[in-house]
């Protein structure tokens, strides 16, 4: 059987890992990419392993970036996120990935689209799903990104060169507003179980946040527990589904969002080990958060999450800001999640037009893990254009 061969680099970026395409080597028409992006990932796969591509059977794992020429006059490169099913052929195109988001700047320079001069990159990314501005900055040696540094982050073993991250007006990426309801609470009516308190905060990517007592949980849960806990992931599934349901078209678009990217238990910080085994100290940390991403528990956080969480922390009245520790801080908010603690910082304001979020800072690490092609069964998908052959 021929299979298709089409230029791919696969990388890490802060604690996800995706395929990262030029646009002008995808075909041109687009209603061609959603069926490549399932058989390069390997998806659908009920025995959640997608053995047969590059997805790692997590959502974290299974993931796209599409990297393009600048469509803004303020951005150096356009960078479009693809979130793939695992076990499900879905594909969506609604919202951000802000872990892979580190990867897009180094990758810009390795490839040439842009120049580094000096020992630090700054490159502006023009994040396509949410039209929001991203400033990578990198320290670059040679004209290339560095790939060795001291910063670790969790979930991610190693070390790595830091790359900040700061999100530019992250309010209403999805909706339009900050807060999309208006309401810094919620009460939601899901199908499955009780009416229940949420919080909807759309800030870098939307997210339900709920207090984990509620589902009578601790909020510290390990994920490999609560993926066995179906009751708990159906209720959280049926809540995210009422909370899409109060999101408003953002101005301008002609359709509501699809698809709501997060939902996530807050409680006040606790002690907890990670997933590695490591202690957490509940004075470690301001809060934790416990993090469902396509319908499946997260080992650390999803970037936009965190920036979400944080954001929303700084919002008198959200349950977020309910869970908050005594010695929060807007420059250095310490989140508490399954993989250790993950720092953001936030800075929000609220004027007579209400909250406004300006922005949203964190550090991440990202490494380039292979570059070559990524091959797909020609008899799965036809009619590619800018592809070869092989046997």
């Amino acid at each position: 059987m021929t299979q298709i061969s089409i230029p791919a680099v696969f990388a890490r970026g802060g604690t996800s890992k995706a395929l990262i395409f030029h646009e002008r080597d995808l075909p041109t028409d687009r209603e061609l990419w959603p069926a490549l992006f399932m058989r390069a990932m390997g998806t659908p796969d009920p025995s959640v392993r997608q053995l047969d591509g590059m997805g790692g059977g997590l959502s974290s794992l299974s993931k796209v970036c599409v990297i393009s020429p600048p469509t803004r006059a303020d951005a150096d490169v356009d960078y479009l996120f693809v979130q793939i099913g695992v076990t499900e052929a879905k594909v969506s195109f609604d919202g951000n990935c802000g872990n892979m988001s580190s990867a897009i700047g180094p990758f810009a320079v390795e490839e040439g689209m842009i120049s580094a001069v000096g020992e630090e990159a700054i490159v502006r990314i023009h994040n396509v799903n949410t039209n929001r501005i991203i400033r990578s900055q990198f320290p670059v040696h040679g004209g290339l990104p560095c790939s060795h540094g001291d910063l670790t982050i969790p979930g991610v073993a190693g070390t790595g060169a830091p790359i900040k991250l700061v999100f530019e007006s992250p309010g209403g990426a999805a909706t339009g507003r900050l807060l999309p309801t208006g309401n810094t609470i919620d009460l939601l009516l899901p199908e499955v179980g009780d009416p229940i308190e949420a919080s909807i905060v759309d800030a870098a990517n939307p997210v339900c946040f709920v207090r984990a007592a509620d589902l009578g949980l601790t909020g510290v849960e390990s994920p490999i527990d609560l993926d066995k806990r179906t009751d708990v992931l159906e209720r959280l599934t049926a809540i995210g589904a009422a909370a899409l349901a109060l999101l408003p078209a953002k101005p301008g678009a002609s359709t509501k969002p699809k698809r709501l990217a997060l939902i996530s238990m807050v409680a006040p910080s606790k002690a907890a080990r990670t997933l590695g085994g490591e202690e957490i100290v509940a004075a470690d940390a301001d809060f934790a958060v416990r993090m469902i991403s396509s319908g499946q528990p997260h080992r650390a956080s999803p970037l936009t999450g965190a920036i979400c969480a944080g954001v929303a922390s700084a919002i008198a009245g959200t349950l977020v800001a309910e869970a908050r520790g005594p010695n929060w801080s807007t420059h250095a908010i310490r989140i508490a999640t399954p993989s250790g603690v993950l720092t953001v910082a936030a800075d929000v304001a609220e004027d007579d037009g209400g909250w406004v979020a300006r922005e949203g800072s964190v550090y991440r690490t990202q490494r380039r893990l292979f570059q070559g092609a990524v091959l797909v069964p020609a008899s799965d998908v036809s009619n590619f254009l800018n592809s070869t052959i092989v046997g």
